[in-house]
């Protein structure tokens, strides 16, 4: 497991701070691990997923293996691991920041087999755990390693026998954090789906009873799910396999984490996952679900962003509010090479792609070819191509449409050099692309050039269903 510090993907956000409350009685945890010596070891715990890894405190073993790892300040709640060697994860430990005072041997040979705690009940509870689904790996690992006719029905009888023991041991312990650990980890069991009239399982039954239970095991209460690696897989799977990708669906699914999330810290990073989502997503038309959250989390001050960082945000929306896929392109005027006045809104086509670039851009030079081959594939089907020149040198920008052979395209130039491009068309990076139906109403934003055609086809038969 490689560990590191991940920066922030939504820039605006940099300056939240995720923390967890504690109190300052301390910690001590001490080990010995046989077949180690001499080496240092990292305590630390999982952060949300796990690639992310917190470091909390070092130690080094001595020549008998013997680690102290100790601290004035409590350790916030988790899923802990243990480090040797920069990356090799060694121990798991659950820390449920209640139990701050323990120890525990084993050996590097068999953690899990050899593992003797003393001092935490949660983590006895969690070994023993462990033990007995190791037991049971191996068992089946032997199974199939030397397989015949009978090796199905042992490994479906060892399976729910495992089954069983693992329902009754979360029965047993339904307040401790380990059988919460336990219970995030797996997904929710679905009883027998009513049937169709046809006879065929109901699987929109299924999925929905699937959906709704999916979080039944969060406790978005407790802040000690933010130190596990957890929530941040489940949040991704919940928002891009289980919501339907419409800025409905997806801005009232957010809210409901959002409210269900009473702890600040939780509220934090659940609001900033599906936040850092739809800046710049790869499903056409959510970035309504950003400007939503930045609205509603960010600059109605809830989230305890700086007043610097909430200006940005509020910039940001300012620009996209209106570039959002089902809103009227805005109106925007130019100079053809000709010198002649051009405008969006004057062009007369059943589609019209917007392609903002600047002359000197290598993607911009590599994309032109693919924009002028999607032209010349689709100039009868009523589909105009309109390419913008975000950059003010006039002898590059005719250049360009020379050596591209772009001059069948309607040529835009900013002459008078009062349009900032970034403030008032979102062109973050060139090329940027808008595709406009009939009425100049955005359907898509964001297009990979190369995409064009698909997503065209796509959508016209998709209107052609709906008519």
């Amino acid at each position: 497991m490689n560990y590191y510090t991940r920066n922030a993907l939504f820039a605006f956000l940099l300056a939240v701070v995720f923390f967890s409350g504690s109190s300052a009685q301390g910690y001590r945890i001490e080990a010995t691990i046989k077949g180690i010596k001499d080496s240092s070891l990292v305590l630390g715990h999982y952060n949300r997923n796990h690639t992310l890894f917190v470091p909390k405190d070092t130690a080094k073993a001595d020549s008998e293996g013997k680690v102290l790892f100790e601290g004035k300040t409590d350790l916030p709640g988790g899923l802990y691991v243990i480090i040797i060697g920069g990356n090799k994860s060694l121990v798991e430990l659950v820390y449920s920041g209640k139990e701050t005072n323990f120890s525990f041997e084993t050996d590097s040979t068999d953690v899990i087999g050899k593992m003797k705690v003393t001092g935490s009940p949660e983590n006895e509870l969690f070994y023993t755990y462990q033990k007995r689904l190791k037991s049971v790996s191996q068992e089946i690992q032997a199974l199939n390693k030397n397989k015949n006719a009978d090796t199905p029905a042992k490994v479906k009888t060892l399976q729910d026998n495992f089954k069983v023991y693992r329902q009754k041991f979360l029965n047993e312990n339904p307040k401790t954090f380990t059988a919460q650990l336990l219970n995030m980890s797996s997904d929710p069991e679905i009883p027998a789906a009513p049937k169709l009239p046809n006879g065929k399982t109901d699987s929109a039954w299924v999925f929905n009873y699937y959906k709704s239970h999916y979080w039944d095991y969060y406790d978005f209460s407790d802040s000690r799910i933010l130190n596990t690696p957890f929530l941040e897989p489940r949040l991704e799977r919940y928002i891009k396999s289980l919501v339907v990708q419409t800025p409905d669906s997806l801005i009232r699914d957010a809210d409901m984490l959002a409210r269900r999330a009473t702890n600040k810290d939780v509220k934090n990073v659940v609001v900033f996952y599906i936040t850092n989502q739809y800046e710049n997503p790869k499903t056409v038309g959510t970035e309504a679900v950003w400007v939503h959250m930045a609205n509603k989390y960010y600059l109605s001050g809830e989230m305890g962003v700086s007043e610097d960082v909430k200006k940005r945000i509020a910039d940001k929306v300012n620009t996209m509010k209106d570039l959002l896929v089902n809103k009227t392109f805005p109106a925007l005027s130019l100079v053809d090479p000709a010198g002649k006045k051009v405008s969006v809104q004057s062009i007369a086509a059943n589609y019209t792609v917007l392609f903002f670039y600047a002359p000197t851009c290598g993607h911009c030079k590599e994309a032109s070819p693919v924009l002028k081959a999607f032209y010349d594939k689709n100039k009868a089907k009523g589909i105009k191509v309109m390419a913008i020149s975000t950059e003010h040198n006039k002898e590059e920008w005719a250049s360009f449409i020379k050596t591209y052979h772009l001059e069948e395209l309607i040529n835009g130039f900013d002459a008078l050099q009062e349009i900032d491009f970034l403030k008032k068309f979102d062109v973050v990076t060139t090329p940027t692309i808008y595709i406009l139906d009939k009425d100049k109403k955005i359907i898509a934003r964001k297009m990979p050039v190369e995409q064009l055609d698909d997503f065209l086809n796509y959508y016209q038969t998709k209107i052609a269903r709906k008519m």
